[in-house]
């Protein structure tokens, strides 16, 4: 038996761990407990500290339902989901379009749309068209690749905000054509504040930040072959386009509408064309730094 100090504490608990037979699971814990440790050493986190944090995220946890993911907002405020979201990039055989955040939002099995078809059923607001070309990098057509969006309404909100999961609005998949290419029709999002009910809303409270994130649109493209893309088009006159509280801005993904656009499948409409280009895929991969919230609730229950 040895007595414990304030440095060997560490090494205690790295000795116990050891014998982990999952290689990935050891290197993993091992590492996050030095940086934990170091961390309680570094700012001398007192009980009372340590009691709010547990308390802090026993509410984060509390907070999620099927229809809301409070964990991962929690990541994407704190730019972990952003960082991870990097470093996966980082990874790919090759790049195409730059990558953002799936975000808390996110909802499997939206409805299949025809070309041109509106995705606000029941949302309404200034329209606005969406069209472009799914390709590979080289700029090679990519044949009915498929287009998943979803965004907010014209007053910032998410179907999954106001309908609590019951209902779908503002989202949907399409296929591209024979020549990857595509187009429907929306209504102007508009920025919003990030749930601010809640323990991260809270926390964001406490640091004096906005909250806000930027108008955006959200994107998850795929196609046989091909590295899926998870990324988002921002309007670049939103008021937060240079502080998204989430962290998921790229100047390359920031866009304008155009009135009386000439190339516009659709004529009448402010438009925003965009082509996006897909990497090749190197495996069974994801690129998803966030998730379904109902799929994530099901893999614990």
């Amino acid at each position: 038996m040895r007595d414990l100090t304030t440095s060997s504490v560490t090494d205690a608990v790295l000795e116990q761990m050891s014998g982990t037979p999952d290689p990935r699971l050891k290197q993993v814990m091992a590492s996050l407990v030095r940086h934990m440790h170091d961390f309680a050493r570094d700012v001398s986190l007192t009980p009372e500290e340590w009691l709010a944090a547990i308390g802090f995220l026993t509410k984060v946890g509390q907070t999620c339902t099927p229809a809301r993911q409070e964990f991962i907002l929690l990541s994407d405020v704190l730019g972990l989901s952003a960082l991870v979201n990097l470093l996966h990039d980082k990874t790919a055989v090759e790049i195409g379009t730059e990558s953002s955040l799936l975000g808390p939002f996110y909802q499997q099995d939206a409805p299949s749309f025809a070309m041109g078809d509106s995705i606000a059923t029941q949302a309404d607001g200034p329209e606005l068209l969406l069209y472009g070309q799914v390709t590979d990098k080289a700029g090679k057509p990519l044949p009915h690749a498929l287009v998943q969006v979803w965004q907010t309404d014209s007053k910032g909100e998410y179907d999954m905000q106001k309908y609590q999961g019951e209902q779908m609005d503002m989202r949907g998949n399409f296929r591209c054509d024979s020549e990857g290419r595509f187009h429907f029709r929306t209504v102007m999002p508009l920025g919003y504040f990030i749930p601010m009910d809640g323990p991260v809303g809270g926390l964001i409270q406490a640091q004096r930040r906005h909250g806000c994130r930027p108008a955006h649109i959200h994107f998850l493209i795929g196609a046989d072959g091909y590295r899926e893309l998870v990324t988002a088009i921002y309007l670049g006159d939103d008021p937060h386009i240079d502080s998204d509280t989430v962290f998921g801005v790229s100047t390359s993904l920031v866009v304008l509408p155009r009135d009386n656009d000439p190339d516009a499948p659709v004529k009448g409409m402010p438009a925003i064309r965009y082509d996006f280009r897909l990497g090749i895929a190197s495996g069974d991969e994801t690129g998803r730094v966030g998730a379904d919230p109902s799929q994530i609730l099901s893999t614990v229950e």
